[in-house]
């Protein structure tokens, strides 16, 4: 494997905390994140790396897969990237897309290993979930913690029940500051995410993810009370309707004490009688 220090000896740069360049160099955890990948068989054809930076991941990657692509919007980083892996493109096995991963034209992947831009980590975590891939990727670890997070727990929130909407969701490991060059001012964390149908339905998942983020915004209010604060945000045009028609049990919790099947439930009530204003 590539020696990550002299991935970036030969890149000629120096990570930028100002524009989120954290280059990962530790040996140890760059070899152990592609295993997170193997031990469950996930199939490995074609990768999908987001932020190659120098390409220490990138390289670890290609040893796994039969082709990997990776998304890099730092022209130079791009431009080290196809110097530095030419035999690999010329094979077949890599393409490096310069862009903005929330922007360009995802290939088909089965399956992805980043280490995200943290200041964009969410929006890309949301657009790779609806994939349903295999996931494995690496975030702050107060963010990872959220979205593995119990329903009735501090950490439990919109990020909680979104993401275990898409996938079965673990925490696999947490990274040093000193992992990293340079090092970030928090530590991190590495997600696996298994994509799996949830046991509930929702008639429209836009607008049951709309409805849990609303009623987070007043997670210390009743659900009762949420509803009827968040009509602008939910888009409900009846929200008393659906005070009406709900048990009042589930009107008396307040969010972090509902679990993503009631959140459903729930939603799907709202999408019902509420007259949600995208029906």
């Amino acid at each position: 494997m590539r020696d990550p220090d002299g991935l970036i000896a030969r890149a000629g740069v120096r990570g930028d905390p100002n524009r989120d360049q954290h280059f990962l160099v530790d040996d140890r955890v760059l070899d152990r994140l592609p295993t997170y990948l193997t031990e469950i068989d996930a199939d490995t054809s074609h990768l999908l790396e987001i932020g190659g930076g120098t390409g220490a991941l990138t390289d670890r990657l290609l040893a796994i897969g039969d082709e990997v692509t990776v998304v890099e919007r730092d022209r130079e980083l791009a431009a080290f990237l196809r110097e530095e892996f030419a035999d690999e493109i010329d094979a077949g096995e890599l393409t490096v897309i310069e862009g903005d991963a929330l922007e360009v034209e995802l290939p088909e992947f089965t399956a992805s290993v980043s280490n995200l831009p943290y200041g964009v980590s969410s929006e890309i975590a949301f657009r790779l979930f609806p994939e349903k891939k295999p996931l494995v990727l690496m975030f702050q670890q107060e963010f990872a913690e959220r979205m593995v997070a119990e329903s009735d727990t501090s950490e439990y929130g919109r990020l909680s029940v979104s993401s275990q909407h898409y996938a079965d969701i673990e925490l696999v490991e947490s990274i040093p500051k000193e992992a990293f060059s340079p090092p970030p001012a928090v530590q991190s964390a590495v997600i696996r995410a298994v994509p799996r149908e949830p046991d509930y339905a929702v008639e429209n998942e836009e607008f049951f993810l709309r409805f849990v983020k609303a009623l987070f915004t007043q997670r210390r209010k009743t659900i009762r009370n949420g509803i009827r604060n968040t009509a602008h945000i939910s888009g409900l045009e009846e929200p008393e309707a659906v005070v009406d028609a709900a048990e009042d049990d589930v009107l008396q919790k307040r969010a972090g004490a509902m679990a993503p099947a009631d959140f459903a439930a729930l939603a799907q009530l709202a999408w019902d009688v509420g007259e949600p204003d995208d029906r």
